[in-house]
């Protein structure tokens, strides 16, 4: 197991002030080769709506590509992303409700995405009348984050490869960007104004809490973005679109991971004999 790692006071003040952390060499190389081959696998033919398994491809817009959800049902390499080191404590610190009594995580999503030439995915979220799921609050001496986002990159996305864009500082926002466009009709957020690309190396990550107004610049360079998107939120969670993991999935986890998935077990009467 790599160590793992902390955020410091440096994290907490940058997090705050733009709402986002990249975590540098988050996944090991090792774990990088086992997801890459876990995606090499993954059915060419899956049709959005499709279901391969207990994971089911739902992309969220047309352009936004290939997206898997409930990935975590998707083979061992996803299941080791769920407390993975590299940023379990970083999540565990601004989302996961701590000195509470409902202290701890539950993972709202997991996805893995791929994105090609001319995909991109419009900006969304932003402090400005946003879903309490997603909303920042530092309150108190403790941070309160509906929910934060780990996304994983398994290629170097650097120009042209279509990297995640934010715009810091827009989970506070009292107001609306005027020039966000129009999500349903896929507008592009490469030129807005305000938005920074975040840049990833193979193995990096980028921690963003869900309120920041976020989205991905169009790849105009061939090839693939593979990314793997979890989002964490405090333990009362529910998923999103109504995932439910298998009892084959949770049997073989490991009490850690399995209490970040399921982390209020069901409590039923006794069968009747």
């Amino acid at each position: 197991m790599e160590p793992q790692s902390t955020p410091s006071a440096l994290d907490d003040f940058f997090f705050d002030l733009q709402g986002y952390r990249i975590l540098k060499n988050a996944v090991e190389p090792g774990l990088l080769a086992e997801l890459n081959a876990a995606f090499d696998a993954f059915p060419a033919d899956l049709e959005p709506g499709e279901w391969w398994g207990n994971a089911q491809r739902r992309d969220y817009t047309r352009e936004t590509g290939f997206e898997l959800h409930n990935c975590v049902e998707a083979g061992e390499p996803f299941e080791k992303l769920i407390d993975h080191p590299g940023w379990i404590n970083h999540v565990r610190h601004w989302c996961g409700e701590e000195n509470s009594y409902v202290q701890g995580l539950f993972i709202d999503e997991a996805i893995a995405s791929i994105r090609r030439s001319g995909g991109h995915h419009p900006v969304h979220s932003g402090g400005y009348r946003g879903a309490l799921r997603g909303r920042y609050l530092y309150e108190h001496g403790v941070f309160r984050c509906g929910q934060v986002n780990v996304i994983l990159a398994l290629n170097d996305i650097g120009e042209g490869d279509g990297p995640t864009m934010v715009i810091p500082g827009s989970h506070k926002s009292n107001f609306d960007h005027p020039n966000r466009g129009d999500y349903a009709a896929g507008d592009r957020m490469d030129h807005l104004e305000g938005a920074v690309p975040v840049y990833l190396n193979a193995g990096d990550a980028v921690l963003f809490v869900d309120g920041l107004m976020h989205g991905g610049s169009s790849r105009t360079n061939p090839g693939e973005r593979r990314i793997t998107i979890y989002r964490y939120g405090p333990l009362w969670g529910a998923t999103r679109f109504g995932y439910e993991y298998s009892d084959a999935l949770l049997s073989r986890l490991t009490p850690e991971r399995r209490k970040i998935l399921q982390p209020v077990a069901p409590n039923r009467p006794p069968a009747v004999k």
